[in-house]
């Protein structure tokens, strides 16, 4: 009887161990996916005005420009709220054509910076809020510091005083602003290049 009630102890006892290895399994499992969920949440991906200009192929030129000029970290603030006119690939290729430079001088110039800071404003400014202003041309003020001014056709097309580039795609929306497509790089008056 000694003997049975030993091995009902020794069973029990093994029972209590595995009990007790499978709660720390469970925890352990839990505490990972809870890890997991955690990690998760904070590599969600951000969506600002510089992450999407990374992520596009027709803005490398800007994108070597906005890291040139060390306006990255300005892009990517998620507490910002901007409006970049962003000119594709092929508008820097006819103003680096127009302009008779080549893209290494440009992305040197000492201009760079005020360059792309005339395309951008301290505010979001929507397709929407230009055609219900009712209005052919909005002033903005741009963070380069000179007035814009932003023109808008009969035909709904949008441009601006003293360029040829309009806006091709509008309203693209970022965490921290938003972008609109342009098919010319905007020239501010202070500008020498």
């Amino acid at each position: 009887m000694k003997r049975y009630l030993t091995m009902i102890a020794a069973l029990v006892a093994a029972l209590l161990v595995l009990t007790a290895c499978g709660g720390d399994t469970e925890d352990t499992t839990t505490t990972e996916a809870m890890d997991e969920t955690t990690t998760t949440e904070a590599m969600e991906e951000s969506n600002t005005i510089a992450d999407i200009v990374a992520g596009n192929e027709d803005f490398s030129t800007l994108l070597a420009a906005v890291q040139a000029a060390d306006l990255v970290d300005d892009l990517s603030d998620p507490d910002a709220t901007l409006t970049v006119f962003a000119p594709t690939n092929d508008a820097f290729a006819a103003a680096i054509e127009a302009l008779d430079t080549t893209p290494e001088d440009l992305l040197a110039s000492p201009d760079l910076a005020t360059i792309l800071l005339y395309h951008v404003l301290g505010e979001v400014v929507t397709s929407g809020d230009i055609a219900d202003a009712g209005v052919e041309e909005i002033e903005v003020t741009t963070l380069e510091g000179s007035v814009l001014i932003v023109l808008v056709g009969d035909d709904g097309t949008v441009g601006f005083s003293g360029s040829e580039a309009v806006v091709t795609t509008p309203d693209i929306e970022a965490d921290n602003g938003v972008i609109h497509v342009i098919d010319g790089v905007l020239l501010p008056p202070s500008s020498d290049v």
